[in-house]
């Protein structure tokens, strides 16, 4: 086992979940209550 610079220790990434990750989870999400609740209550246009 060897120890890091600074500089690499700095340079390390990893174990990151960006931003956009977490909003086309959210997106698929509300996608797919959506069709779940217009399947299980449907209405008629204009209500």
């Amino acid at each position: 086992m060897h120890k890091l610079s600074d500089k690499k220790l700095e340079k390390i990434t990893g174990g990151e979940v960006s931003v956009m990750v977490y909003l086309i989870a959210t997106t698929i999400v509300v996608f797919l209550s959506g069709i779940l609740d217009g399947y299980t209550n449907p209405k008629k246009c204009g209500e």
